[in-house]
C-alpha cells in the first residue's frame, strides 16, 4: 500500500525534477558556448576614467515611420528605399567590435487622422551588441508601416531613457527623418539639454528627401546631412559611421590677421592629393557656438584643400589622423572692397578689374555698387569707365571696408552727320590719350564719360582727304549732358 502511494505521487515529481536539472545543465553549456563566441564589455557604472581602447560606442537610431514616408523619392517611395538602404547599412555593421545598437521609431502606432498622437514614439529594439541587434533592427524596420505624425522633440526626450547607465560609453543618436517637428515640441532645446547632461554627444540628422531650406532648422540640434538620392544616403551613412566609431573629425580654422579662426562663409574643396579627384565641397561655417563646424573626411586619403577666397588659399598634403579631432589651420585674413560713384550711377553696367599689385592675372571683375571680400593685401584696380581709371596699391585690411568712389559720369551725345571714322581723346596736360573709337556704321552715339576736357577727331567715309578731318573740343561734367555735331 505504501509502495503504491509512493509510486503514484512521488515518481512523477521526481521525473519532473530530473527534467529541470537536465535543462539547467544544457542551458549552462549553451551559455558557456555563447560566451566563447562573444564577450561583451562589462558595464562599469563607476566614475573611474577608462582608456579609449575599452570605450563602447552606443548608437540609437531614431527612425521616422510617419505617414509622410510614403512620399515619392527617386524611383520609389521614401519608406521602401530607406528600409532597403538601412538594411544594407546594418549588414555592414554586424562584425564591428565594441558597438551596441538600438532602435526607436515614431509615427508608427497611431494614424495621423483624425487626431495626431504627439507621443507616438517607442523603443522597438533595446541596446545590445551589433552582431546580435543588426538583424533585429533590420527585421523590425521592415515590419513597421508609416501611419502617424512626427514628434521629434518627444522622441529625443524619451531617448534619454533608452541608454542604460554606462561610465565607459559614447552615446550617439542618428535621427533619420523626412520632415520637421509636427507637434508643439522644441527639438533644439531638447537636444541641447540632453547634450549638456551628457546623455549623448550630439545627434546626427539625416534628411531623407528633405527640403534643403530645413537645414537651419536642424542645425541647432546637431549635425545635419541632406540626403537627396540613394547613393548620397550610402555616402552619408558611411561618413556618420566614421565619425561615430573612429572619432575621426576635422575642423578647418580660417585664421584672421590675429590668428583667430574668425573667417568663414567661403567654399572649401578637398581634392585627393594623389589623383586630383574632387572628394568634398563644403561651405565653411561657424556653428551655433561660434566655432568652426566639425567635418567628417575619409581618413584614408591625403588631401589638397583649396579655400575659394579671392585669391584662393591652398594647403597641400593634408593627412587625417584616425581617432582624433584634426584641426587644419589656414591663413585667410579678409577685408572688403566697396565700389561706388559719388552721385547717381548712370552707367548701365560698370565693373572694375582687380589684380594683385604688380601682377597681370585678373582675380575678379567687380561690379560697381557691390561689396566684395578679398584676402588682406594690396591690389591694383582698373575701372572700366571711359576713360579707364587705374588705382594702384589699394590696401585691403582685416575686417575693414575700403570704400572707393569715382565721380559720377556725364553724358555725351554725338551727331556725326553721316557714316565715317573717328575717335575720342581726353586731354591729360599737354598729351592726348585715346579713350574710345566711334562706331563706323552709326550716325549718332550716346556715351558716358568721366568729367574732363576732351577732343573728338572725325572724317566722313566719303571724304578721302585728311584735311577734311573735323575736330571738336568739349567738356564733360558729372550728371550733365553735352551735345556736339560733327558737320
Amino acid at each position: 500500500m505504501h509502495k503504491t502511494f509512493y509510486t503514484a505521487y512521488f515518481c512523477p515529481a521526481l521525473n519532473f525534477l530530473r527534467k529541470i536539472i537536465v535543462a539547467c545543465l544544457l542551458l549552462i553549456v549553451c551559455l558557456k558556448s555563447v560566451a566563447q563566441v562573444y564577450q561583451p564589455e562589462p558595464k562599469d557604472f563607476s566614475n573611474k576614467k577608462k582608456s579609449d581602447s575599452n570605450t563602447i560606442t552606443r548608437i540609437l537610431f531614431i527612425y521616422d515611420d510617419s505617414f509622410s514616408m510614403f512620399g515619392k523619392w527617386g524611383n520609389g517611395n521614401k519608406t521602401d528605399i530607406s528600409k532597403k538602404l538601412m538594411g544594407e547599412f546594418l549588414d555592414s555593421l554586424q562584425n564591428t567590435p565594441k558597438l551596441e545598437l538600438a532602435l526607436r521609431c515614431y509615427g508608427h502606432q497611431t494614424p495621423f487622422r483624425p487626431n495626431r498622437n504627439c507621443k507616438d514614439s517607442k523603443l522597438e529594439v533595446p541596446f545590445d551588441a551589433a552582431f546580435s541587434n543588426c538583424k533585429k533592427i533590420k527585421d523590425r524596420i521592415n515590419k513597421l508601416q508609416p501611419t502617424g505624425t512626427t514628434p521629434i522633440a518627444y522622441s529625443l526626450g524619451e531617448s534619454a531613457n533608452d541608454f542604460p547607465p554606462c561610465a565607459n560609453c559614447r552615446n550617439l543618436v542618428i535621427l533619420i527623418t523626412d520632415g520637421i517637428e509636427e507637434c508643439d515640441g522644441d527639438p533644439c532645446a531638447v537636444s541641447l539639454a540632453l547634450q549638456k547632461n551628457g546623455v549623448f554627444l550630439r545627434p546626427f540628422i539625416i534628411g531623407v528627401g528633405l527640403d534643403v531650406k530645413f537645414a537651419d532648422v536642424f542645425g541647432c540640434m546637431g549635425k545635419f546631412y541632406d540626403v537627396s538620392n540613394e547613393a548620397n544616403f550610402k555616402q552619408v551613412m558611411k561618413l556618420v559611421f566614421i565619425e561615430a566609431i573612429s572619432q575621426t573629425t576635422v575642423q578647418v580654422n580660417l585664421l584672421d590677421t590675429y590668428k583667430k579662426p574668425s573667417e568663414t562663409d567661403v567654399t572649401m574643396t578637398f581634392y585627393n592629393q594623389k589623383t586630383g579627384e574632387i572628394m568634398y565641397n563644403y561651405l565653411h561655417t561657424l556653428n551655433h557656438r561660434g566655432n568652426p563646424d566639425t567635418l567628417v573626411l575619409d581618413p584614408d586619403a591625403t588631401y589638397k584643400m583649396v579655400v575659394h577666397t579671392i585669391p584662393p588659399q591652398v594647403k597641400e598634403n593634408i593627412v587625417i589622423q584616425k581617432g582624433k579631432h584634426n584641426i587644419i589651420p589656414l591663413d585667410a585674413p579678409q577685408g572688403f572692397l566697396n565700389l561706388q560713384t559719388e552721385g547717381p550711377n548712370i552707367y548701365k553696367s560698370l565693373s572694375c578689374i582687380v589684380r594683385k599689385s604688380g601682377e597681370l592675372n585678373t582675380l575678379n571683375a567687380q561690379e560697381f555698387g557691390n561689396t566684395e571680400k578679398y584676402i588682406c593685401g594690396k591690389y591694383d584696380l582698373e575701372i572700366l569707365s571711359l576713360p579707364r581709371i587705374k588705382l594702384p596699391n589699394v590696401d585691403i585690411k582685416q575686417s575693414s571696408t575700403n570704400l572707393i568712389k569715382i565721380p559720377s559720369a556725364g553724358t555725351l551725345s554725338v551727331n556725326k552727320g553721316g557714316i565715317g571714322y573717328g575717335s575720342i581723346y581726353v586731354e591729360n596736360g599737354k598729351k592726348l590719350e585715346w579713350v574710345y573709337n566711334l562706331i563706323e556704321g552709326q550716325q549718332a552715339e550716346v556715351l558716358y564719360l568721366q568729367p574732363g576736357n576732351y577732343r573728338v577727331e572725325f572724317r566722313l567715309k566719303t571724304q578721302l582727304e585728311a584735311e577734311k578731318t573735323v575736330e571738336k573740343k568739349f567738356t564733360i561734367e558729372s550728371n550733365k549732358t553735352t551735345s556736339i555735331s560733327l558737320f
